[in-house]
């Protein structure tokens, strides 16, 4: 049977004293022998779970038309006995006569274990009374071996024990002129979802009822009731909430706000109203911690609702430790746990847990104080102080009485409304308190990412915690320790996109985000953040310049015209001080509210299902009353009628509903209960499902995804696990020695570690050892600290430019200048004079002419030195570095031929290698400290050597239109191909891999969003309008992005093989259409409004690579013919090369419609000839144009007058681009930047051309447009 969607109800279970027990109580009261009330024993008296109602189907099948699981029954036994005898009045005891044990048989839900329920509804004991008490609610939390929650609503209401026993007495009458005596009796509403406020308030229209029914009609009221919730469906998450009402009460269940977040539906004020905000923080502390919590109040409402307000404000971090708010009064051994814990208890109990229990923290909510239950004061380690400073900044700015807000209001006359404007008060304060306590996590945890490493799941934890403020690392210590970081750092390195990462991204530094993206070295984190940071545990050798000369650490590399002023930070990266009201500027997202029908009479299977029908009336309404560019609403009404039609049994029904969600909002596409539905499909559904393509389609795509989770089943517990690096134990051959240094953060790029390797392994057996690498890791770090240390004076800082940092300081030596420090930064080397220190240029690596080592004469020796030419200056530059100079001949030639790479290539990554290589030299000479150091560092001089080998003079017409260069791949172990590429104003769109899609800001190419677009190939991408980006990928889908928004969460599934091409165009009446292709030769036609397919048809051909509108009729290009197609899907006209027709095998790979000019062009893989057709003459091509020293052409685009052509080269695999003027057909220029042939090419605005290259090169090129 299809698998049920959950509902609001699990069950509702009566629990009070039987009637035995009331019966004897009265008696004995009656009689007048009770002094004191005494304390009943608890039991199960009712419990109602659905289905409630059901039929009897043809396939077997029992369907309970219910929103929740059928449950599955087992029988619960209650023995009882009858202690006929009570301790008299007068205090004497009488003679007990027990009563024969009598049993009854309860039916509950076979999964659900009721055992403690009975305590839980009354944590006090069962009480009686001899007046009428007022109701009080509690809450409860139950947790399963496998960690799932579960969550009860309590009511204690009580009834006269008189109205209790009618009708079981043998029309006995008792005596009215007697006290009354009270019962107690609890209703608890169990759910799989936190909805308090919602089940207290059904709970309350309860009650009403009750008060009202005599006792033999008790039951059956109940369940009713419990009918009645059953009936309820729950909101999709998003911005769509539902109510119903039960009489006098309308009850709204708010939706979750996306699909990371859980319902919110208390009052998330509450703890700021119990504790001062610095208790609040100490309180989150101590959680973030995992210490022993536990929480005293007399309201045992208080202490759940508390608790459960708490644990919302560290999400996304989700608590892993026993949870048990309510501890009823037998269940105090429960705090003799050894584990951490979060309990709660009444506060009578504090004295006694805080005497027999150690290591407890004890939150009293009532007093608003946290003490320990140790004798010895010992401070816990407190929430990091920049973060509490914004946290409490924030947290004052918050309005959290409704009264004093509403007071210029008039009194309501109508409750439902009154409860409406409370409630949309209690939203936007909730909505806040969300976004500050957000921050607090953001600001605690951020920069986390940065020490990650994905490839091989390690984190770096010493490193980031030597990035941390001394103050806050006995915090972070004890943090990252916890099982709560662990499950937030598995959430990180599977990057998962939830409001932590958007917010971590949107508060972000720009100049930092900008730095990150465009060069961020692949052996540390940036420099421009570490500077901020700042690494203390390091003692700075003695040539360390003093911290009190200033500070200036920006970034690595910038381009050499980039003058964007940097931003000086001296804080650590725990401390920077964030904005302390942002949290209360988000703006509010509006609701909709869907209000669900009148309750049938809900025992009877007919009103139960006319009730579903008159529902799904209602969300058809509703759907057709939404304007279609409200796609996010139309979803959840989507959700919402597919969920009814589930439990109607109205199953292709609910598959089509959940099919539209593909074009709406995929992202809340319930996958398990479609996959459900399908396996539960009759023979005769099945059929009829193969008649409706959309079911077809979706049929076939949960079939081939239930395959692909199957094939990438054995990834499952990779994806869990989490490594702390830890240096290695053992001898290394290279592929280990690759990992460890990967996740060791040193860098990635496995040419550079293969380079590393040799390095170490000079003159030994090509294995690392594990104290070499040790002291290698060291030495590295160590350099990489004293680089943090570095300040420069202000007078210095004047000469430099904003981004620049010094990466490697000389001992004292003398030089041609004067006595000083040589400074090595990315652009240049430069004297910081001894004494009162000052600046002394030495060169830019750009301007050097000469490298060499010398000798200088010192008594009567000569002392190694180094010597440096530069050109514009008649005198060299020389300094005795003594047992250095040959270490910095190494680095400084290094560094000299990166440069010259960087502005001959444009590609600022040369020098960021250079940099890398440099470095690695001085860490291997520090680490081997042996003859052969020199020598061995060598190795890792690449850009020298490659200038020594072969000539890196890029052609001047190259040189003259490139512009800059893009490496996607940068934080990658391997290039990765450039697939696709789209520009649209103001952002570049790349697609690399496996649908990863990468966006870059035009203005500064720096990197702005990631995003996973399915798991296949993107062949083409297509700016559909200003906020559409469509993508057609190798697994049949066109995915939908948001510009704004960047999220991917609509779909459109019609075709059913690989998507190749993507165009617009407009139909008969002028009206935007989209086109696209698919391999086996289907052109489909798209309302770019609706996402409806308004036309398809197919064509005969090899392989559909392309459609094109132009002039009424579509062209599209497959591997062996050019066809123009008549808008119907007729054929007008198929082109073929004169060579195809005579049986020559020549594959199209692009075409280029021209028709201001009347021409069609086209380019094949297997040949370096461009065809030129004319569009009133298709027999042949009119014109050929022969590119020269090309095998293949892969891609064209259109640029002003000109058309760009991307192929490869016959005497190199490299990749070239020619310019071909369109006029007079001739060659302009042939551009060589890649090393790798070109597989995509976009115009930006006709002012750049960015190409993208193949695995062997993976980067984009920008060129200049003449």
């Amino acid at each position: 049977m299809a698998e049920l969607p959950s509902g609001l109800l699990e069950a509702c279970v009566v629990v009070g004293a039987s009637s035995d027990k009331l019966r004897d109580i009265y008696q004995l009261h009656h009689q007048s022998k009770l002094n004191d009330l005494p304390v009943l024993e608890a039991d199960l008296l009712q419990v109602h779970a659905p289905p409630f109602v059901s039929k009897e189907t043809n396939s077997s099948h029992v369907i309970g038309p219910a929103f929740s699981r059928v449950q599955r029954r087992k029988s619960f036994i209650k023995k009882k006995r009858r202690d006929r005898a009570e301790t008299l009045s007068n205090g004497e005891t009488a003679n007990r006569v027990e009563a024969a044990s009598a049993t009854e048989d309860i039916s509950v839900p076979k999964d659900m274990d009721l055992i403690a329920l009975p305590q839980l509804c009354f944590p006090g004991g069962l009480q009686l009374a001899s007046e009428q008490r007022e109701d009080h609610y509690h809450f409860l939390v139950f947790t399963d071996l496998f960690g799932n929650r579960t969550h009860g609503v309590v009511v204690q209401y009580y009834r006269a024990v008189q109205s209790c026993l009618e009708g079981v007495h043998n029309g006995h009458r008792w005596n009215s002129s007697k006290s009354r005596l009270y019962t107690p009796f609890a209703i608890c509403v169990i759910s799989k979802f936190p909805y308090y406020n919602a089940l207290r308030d059904c709970l309350s229209c309860l009650l009403v009822q009750l008060r009202l029914v005599r006792q033999a009609d008790f039951e059956e009221t109940v369940k009713e009731f419990s009918a009645k919730l059953s009936l309820v469906p729950l909101p999709p998450p998003g911005q769509l909430h539902v109510s119903f009402s039960l009489r006098p009460l309308q009850v709204v269940l708010p939706s979750r706000e996306d699909q990371d977040r859980p319902v919110i539906d208390i009052d998330l004020h509450l703890p700021f109203l119990c504790f001062t905000h610095t208790t609040l923080l100490q309180v989150l502390s101590c959680l973030l911690q995992e210490q022993r919590l536990v929480f005293f109040s007399a309201d045992w409402a208080r202490l759940t609702l508390v608790a459960e307000s708490l644990l919302l404000y560290l999400q996304p971090l989700s608590w892993q430790q026993p949870y048990v708010p309510v501890l009823a009064r037998g269940m105090l051994d429960f705090l003799m746990a050894p584990t951490a814990f979060l309990m709660g208890c009444h506060i009578s109990h504090i004295e006694e847990v805080a005497a027999e229990t150690e290591d407890l923290i004890l939150v009293n909510i009532d007093e608003g104080i946290i003490e320990t239950s140790w004798s010895e004061t010992g401070d816990l380690p407190a929430i990091p102080l920049a973060a509490a400073d914004s946290f409490m900044s924030g947290a004052e700015c918050l309005q959290l009485h409704y009264d004093l807000e509403m007071c210029h209001l008039g009194a309501g006359t109508d409750a439902n409304e009154v409860r409406c404007q409370r409630r949309e008060w209690q939203r936007r304060l909730n909505t806040q308190i969300q976004n500050i306590s957000l921050e607090l996590v953001v600001n605690i945890f951020r920069g986390v990412q940065d020490f990650l490493n994905h490839e091989h799941r390690v984190f770096n934890s010493q490193e980031f915690l030597r990035t941390r403020e001394p103050a806050d690392q006995p915090f972070y210590k004890k943090v990252l320790e916890t099982h709560i970081f662990h499950s937030f750092l598995r959430d990180r390195l599977n990057r998962k996109l939830d409001a932590f990462s958007r917010m971590e991204l949107n508060t972000r530094n720009y100049t930092y985000s900008r730095n990150r993206a465009m060069t961020e070295s692949p052996r540390r984190p940036p420099m421009s953040k570490l500077s901020r940071s700042g690494y203390s545990s390091y003692t700075s050798p003695e040539n360390r310049l003093s911290r009190r000369l200033g500070a200036s650490l920006p970034n690595l590399e910038q381009p050499a015209t980039d003058s964007m002023a940097a931003v000086n930070f001296s804080r650590p990266a725990s401390l920077r001080k964030i904005t302390p009201d942002a949290g209360l500027k988000f703006p509010q997202k509006a609701v909709k509210v869907f209000r669900l029908p009148d309750f049938p009479p809900p025992l009877a299977y007919h009103h139960v299902q006319i009730y579903y029908s008159d529902m799904v009336i209602s969300l058809g309404k509703a759907i057709n009353d939404t304007p279609p560019d409200d796609s996010a609403l139309l979803a959840r009404y989507h959700y919402l009628r597919g969920l009814v039609n589930t439990v109607s049994n109205k199953r292709l029904d609910a598959l089509e509903d959940f099919q539209s969600l593909y074009k709406t909002d995929s992202e809340i596409f319930p996958s398990q209960m479609v996959k459900s539905l399908v396996d539960s499909l009759t023979e005769a559904q099945r059929s009829q499902a193969d008649r409706r393509p959309e079911l077809k389609r979706l049929i076939s795509r949960v079939k081939r995804d239930q395959e692909w989770e199957r094939s990438q089943h054995g990834n499952e517990h990779e994806e869990g696990g989490i490594k702390r690096f830890q240096l290695p134990k053992k001898y290394m051959q290279l592929e280990e020695f690759v990992k460890c240094v990967q996740e060791s953060g040193i860098v990635k790029d496995q040419g550079t570690i293969q380079r590393l390797f040799d390095a170490l392994t000079v003159g030994l057996q090509k294995q690392v050892s594990p104290d070499l690498f040790r002291v290698f890791y060291t030495i590295w770090k160590e350099t990489e600290a004293e680089a943090q240390e570095v300040c420069l004076p202000a007078s210095v800082l004047e000469h430099i430019e904003p981004s620049e940092c010094v990466f490697k300081l000389s001992s004292s030596v003398k030089t041609s200048r004067g006595v000083g420090k040589i400074a090595m930064t990315q652009r240049r080397l430069f004297l910081l004079t001894d004494g009162r220190p000052g600046y002394v240029e030495v060169a830019q690596y750009r301007d050097l002419k000469e490298v060499k080592v010398t000798s200088a004469p010192f008594l009567l020796l000569r002392i190694p030195s180094l010597k440096l030419r530069v050109q514009g200056k008649k005198e060299a530059f020389e300094a005795n570095l003594k047992m250095e100079t040959e270490l910095w001949n190494l680095m400084v030639k290094e560094m000299w031929a990166g440069r010259n790479m960087a502005d001959q290539h444009k590609d600022p990554q040369y020098m960021q290698q250079a940099l890398t290589n440099a470095l690695l030299m001085d860490a291997v000479v520090g680490s081997l400290q042996s003859n052969k150091a020199i020598y061995s560092a060598s190795k890792l001089a690449h850009f020298d050597r490659i200038k020594m080998e072969v000539p890196m003079m890029v052609p001047k017409t190259t040189a003259e239109t490139l512009k800059h260069k893009i490496n996607p791949s940068l934080e990658l172990a391997t290039p990765q191909a450039v697939d696709v590429l789209l520009y649209t104003p103001g952002q570049l769109w790349v697609s690399v891999s496996a649908g990863k899609v990468m966006v870059f800001d035009a203005s500064s190419w720096s990197l702005t969003h990631t995003c996973q677009v399915g798991n296949a190939k993107l062949n083409c991408m297509l700016g559909v309008d200003n906020d559409q980006v469509w993508m057609g990928s190798e697994d049949s889908v066109i995915y939908i992005i948001s510009m704004v928004a960047m999220v991917c969460n609509r779909q459109l599934t019609e075709h059913r093989v690989e998507v190749t091409g993507l165009s617009l165009g407009t139909d008969k009446h002028n009206q935007k259409v989209a086109y696209s292709c698919s391999a086996e030769g289907t052109v489909m036609v798209w309302d770019v409004s609706t996402l409806q397919v308004k036309k398809h048809f197919r064509l005969t051909c090899d392989r559909l690579q392309s459609v094109y509108s132009c002039n009424g009729t579509l062209w599209c290009c497959s591997r062996d013919s050019i066809m123009e197609v008549w808008k119907n899907g007729s054929m007008k006209h198929r082109l073929s090369l004169p060579e195809q027709q005579k049986g020559s095998i020549t594959i199209f790979s692009s075409i280029l419609l021209l028709p201001e000019w009347e021409e069609l062009w086209s380019v094949c893989i297997d040949s370096g000839e461009l065809c030129i057709w004319q569009l009133k003459d298709t027999n042949k091509p009119f014109h050929r144009v022969m590119l020269q020293d090309c095998t293949g052409c892969y891609c064209m685009i259109k640029v002003k007058n000109q058309v760009w052509v991307s192929g490869v080269g016959r005497s190199s695999t490299k990749g070239k681009i020619y310019i071909i003027d369109i006029e007079h057909h001739l060659v302009l220029k042939e551009l060589h930047g890649h090393n790798d042939k070109v597989m995509a090419l976009c115009s930006a605005e006709d002012r750049y051309v960015l190409s993208g290259a193949a695995k062997n090169d993976g980067k984009i090129a920008i060129w200049k447009v003449e």
